[in-house]
């Protein structure tokens, strides 16, 4: 009987095994560069044609390798990372599994070159087709230089897959962005066609590098975050909800140094967000994860682009918490000051950790003034949404103004603050009705005479299937035949509530829809968004100095005292650096 099972060359295996690891000119600078990284460099140069199809340059000036490593650097699943296969969970480096080079240069013409600081000479290898024709001695620098011309030469039917040089050359850069924000202290040039794309010279933090790739300004939108849950730790950068928008999205994401993509960590960060930007909003955030490394699984995409964490739920739990955490800090408010260097600067191992017992808002103690700061003290604590938290530590009230009967004015250490009271009072009935809902509702206030109500068909028929959700908020409502509801109880958030206009224009958002309620993660918070937009003081209202305390008191000691349910800032700072920037002090 004939044999059907044969082995298969080294030459056609090892083209199989790039068509796991090479997919694209972008897949082989990704591997290039990550194995540049290992070698512990200052600087990395990256020159590519026609995106990455005709030529491909990768010049490091790390530690490089002696002739014997680079030679046996070219067999498959050669590494210098793992010894035995308990070595897995543990490798700190970017690159391990040895298929990178060999796979590379088996569907390419590949030159590689390298010095080692103990040999006075360098090696220059060529590889055709996975084939080793020349072994030479060249006198070089210490480091490595590989060179990659006519990828998938030898693969015509994986070439036919390629597109077109623009948008290759796009993934590359990529590629290069994404291991430049993991080692910031490195330098990187990308040069295509003779036209330089990136310098990147090394930084000593974060936002200096994103703020060489995409620009000072969204640079100084980002505030550090910072957490950590038993043996996970999570530190990064992620965008103040004003300045999120629905245009292209900056989301990396890092475990133990390497980058990885999970769609479940983008929902956890976005469920963090939740409250505090529209529905169509899209943050920006940078996240480096720190696991154990026997909790977490590199190796289950050929390219190392996703990773299996043994506890999944508790690092996405722990990002959620964090970035709810980041969102309750001052520094998350939105600023009119101008000069992006003023945002916060993050780097790496940096950052305290913020405790998960101490509550968020324990940092505003410190933000206003005092008259004598010899006489401290903790002004009384309202109690608002269910719970006793502190309000700014003051020996007088802060000296509060309103503007334009819309804004309140409040002098803080750091300069001058301003508050919409729409927006703080949304904020503050929205926690508020949320909290409420978890012991059973809020009871409304009885009407002498009931408010009669005319609504259309559909507006009725909403009204009587959240009958029960509105009864929560306060509203005793009943259907009183054709198009008329009458009210006999309504709420009573202030004293210029409207009942009547507040429940009609309830009804027109919850029939019609708006990008606030279908945000909303169920009824309740449906419900309570509409009323806390709907029922809060507007903008225009005049209020006394008691009514701008009591305001101001109330929002610090909400959970999120900046950003309102919309997506808009309650608060914009104004720093005392730039008033004296603007005055030329």
């Amino acid at each position: 009987m004939s044999r059907t099972i044969e082995i298969l060359p080294d030459l056609v295996a090892n083209q199989i095994a790039a068509g796991e690891v090479v997919e694209r000119p972008a897949s082989v600078v990704k591997e290039l560069l990550e194995n540049a990284l290992d070698a512990q460099p200052t600087r990395i140069e990256i020159t590519i044609q026609r995106g990455g199809k005709r030529r491909i340059l990768v010049v490091d000036d790390g530690i490089g390798m002696g002739r014997e490593d680079a030679l046996i650097s070219l067999d498959r699943h050669a590494t210098s990372k793992i010894r035995v296969a308990d070595d897995l969970s543990s490798v700190a480096t970017f690159g391990f599994r040895g298929e990178a080079l060999p796979s590379i240069s088996a569907v390419s013409l590949m030159t590689l070159e390298t010095r080692v600081e103990t040999e006075e000479v360098g090696t220059r290898i060529r590889i055709k087709s996975g084939t080793i024709i020349a072994v030479d001695t060249v006198p070089r620098q210490c480091g490595t230089t590989v060179e990659i011309a006519n990828l998938f030469f030898n693969a015509p039917a994986r070439s036919k897959f390629l597109k077109v040089t623009a948008a290759e050359t796009r993934a590359v850069s990529e590629v290069v962005n994404v291991l430049a924000l993991a080692e910031p202290s490195v330098g990187f040039t990308l040069t295509a066609d003779e036209r330089e794309l990136l310098e990147l010279p090394p930084v000593e933090n974060l936002n200096d590098r994103i703020a060489a790739i995409w620009g000072e300004e969204d640079a100084g939108t980002l505030v550090p975050l910072a957490s950590e849950s038993g043996a996970i730790r999570v530190q990064g950068l992620v965008q103040r909800p004003d300045a999120a928008s629905s245009g292209p999205r900056r989301a990396y994401s890092f475990v133990n140094g390497r980058p990885f993509r999970s769609r479940n960590l983008r929902s956890a960060v976005d469920r963090g967000y939740r409250t505090t930007i529209p529905g169509h909003a899209r943050p920006w955030f940078f996240l480096f994860l720190e696991v154990p490394p026997n909790t977490v699984d590199m190796n289950v995409h050929p390219t190392k682009a996703e990773v299996s964490f043994r506890n999944g739920g508790a690092v996405e739990t722990l990002i959620e918490e964090a970035v709810r955490d980041c969102l309750a800090s001052e520094a998350s408010s939105a600023s009119l000051d101008s000069e992006p260097s003023s945002a916060p600067r993050f780097v790496r191992d940096s950052v305290p950790s913020i405790p998960r017992e101490v509550p968020a808002q324990v940092s505003q103690t410190a933000l206003f003034l005092t008259r004598d700061v010899t006489k401290e003290g903790v002004a009384d604590e309202p109690r608002v949404s269910g719970e006793t938290k502190p309000t700014p530590v003051v020996e007088e009230q802060p000296r509060l103004w309103q503007l334009l009967h819309t804004y309140v004015l409040a002098e803080t250490r750091e300069g001058l603050i301003v508050i919409d009271q729409h927006s703080a009072h949304e904020r503050i009935l929205f926690e508020r009705l949320i909290t409420a809902f978890e012991v059973g509702g809020q009871t409304g206030q009885r009407l002498l005479f009931p408010i009669t109500l005319r609504l259309s068909k559909a507006e009725i028929l909403e009204a009587e299937a959240l009958k029960g959700i509105l009864n929560a908020v306060g509203f005793e409502i009943e259907s009183f035949g054709g198009n008329t509801l009458i009210a006999h109880a309504v709420p009573d958030p202030h004293p210029y509530f409207d009942p009547e206009r507040c429940i009609h224009d309830m009804m027109e958002e919850l029939v019609q829809g708006s990008d606030l309620t279908r945000s909303a993660k169920n009824q309740h918070e449906r419900i309570a968004m509409s009323f806390a937009c709907k029922g809060s003081i507007k903008a225009g209202q005049r209020l006394n100095e008691q009514e701008m305390q009591e305001l101001f008191d109330q929002l610090f000691a909400t959970k999120l005292p900046y950003h309102d349910v919309h997506g808009r800032p309650t608060i914009v700072r104004l720093s005392k650096g730039e008033l004296e920037r603007k005055f030329g002090r």
